[in-house]
């Protein structure tokens, strides 16, 4: 398992919103400025699919990120399962006037563990960023 922290400033209204939220997830769940997320879909719900379209933007490499939400609580806890099987989750705790965020998941098996966790970390960056930015 791979597992990824940040620690956001803002509140977890805020938080949880920009995380969940298509219309914030395509701003923000890219790696590094020459990726993009065009499409998102997010049905937050115990059996609600999610799925987000990733790649660069020359379009040399795209791969939808889906699955499906195994459990759901409400400003905690987000886990899910993927369309091959892998698990993950994202752990939202509260700390005074920010959020701890923690996301795990199993890895795959085309890429290195440590381009996977590369990958997520400027992901969880770009998200930090966006939403102390707003």
């Amino acid at each position: 398992m791979i597992t990824v922290r940040n620690t956001i400033n803002a509140s977890i209204d805020k938080v949880w919103d920009f995380w969940t939220l298509p219309e914030h997830i395509v701003n923000w769940n890219i790696p590094c400025p020459d990726w993009h997320n065009p499409y998102a879909e997010n049905d937050l719900k115990v059996g609600g699919k999610f799925k987000y379209t990733m790649g660069t933007k020359d379009g040399s490499v795209v791969f939808d990120f889906e699955g499906a939400y195994t459990k759901v609580e409400n400003h905690a806890l987000l886990e899910y399962k993927l369309l091959d099987n892998r698990i993950g989750m994202v752990r939202f705790e509260t700390d005074g006037s920010t959020v701890k965020i923690a996301e795990t998941f199993e890895p795959e098996k085309e890429n290195s563990e440590a381009l996977q966790e590369q990958f997520l970390k400027g992901v969880i960056a770009n998200f930090k960023e966006y939403v102390e930015r707003f």
